[in-house]
């Protein structure tokens, strides 16, 4: 939840005067315990670890709009969730996990097929998670907004052909998240 990326977006939304909250899930916290790297823990603890940070934000804020998300797997999870919650105004996906890299077959996109909520997916063109001539062919519902990050991959750094850098990327994310959000909460 601290690494410069998170921190860039974090910051970048913050300085369009949006309140951001950064929580780890428990395996996170293990790996930064441990010093070492653990594999995530099974999909009802993360849905249960990202219940437990929306219930605990929505005391803590009652009144304000809530927009939740993540970047990859986080972002999935707060998918997952969202149209269970309705406390929740919209969905925040930054380089979603389509499946995982080398394996185009093994979709993770069933409930983006259904899905009610306002969603929107910021996915570089070239992440191996999802590149965009890939994600384009998926059936995704009408509230799951694609926007991509020209020559990105997962975390949105271009190639260096492309004449791009990743701050430029970043900020253009930032831009597009703080123009998703305001249509939402108006």
């Amino acid at each position: 939840m601290d690494s410069d990326w998170m921190s860039t977006m974090a910051e970048g939304l913050g300085a369009c005067g949006l309140r951001v909250v950064r929580f780890e899930f428990p395996y996170m916290q293990r790996s930064r315990e441990l010093g070492r790297r653990c594999g995530p823990d099974r999909l009802p603890k993360l849905l249960d670890a990202y219940r437990d940070e929306v219930s605990r934000e929505r005391q803590h804020s009652p009144e304000s709009s809530l927009i939740i998300g993540g970047k990859s797997l986080g972002g999935r999870i707060a998918s997952l969730l969202i149209d269970a919650l309705p406390e929740v105004q919209a969905c925040l996906c930054l380089g979603y996990p389509f499946h995982p890299p080398g394996k185009p077959e093994s979709l993770r996109t069933e409930h983006l097929k259904v899905m009610r909520s306002p969603c929107l997916v910021l996915q570089g063109e070239r992440d191996s998670f999802g590149k965009r001539d890939e994600v384009e062919q998926y059936a995704l519902a009408p509230s799951v907004e694609l926007a991509w990050l020209p020559s990105g991959d997962h975390s949105f750094t271009p190639t260096k052909a492309s004449g791009l850098s990743q701050a430029e990327n970043l900020a253009a994310a930032i831009d597009q998240c703080r123009r998703f959000i305001s249509r939402q909460v108006g």
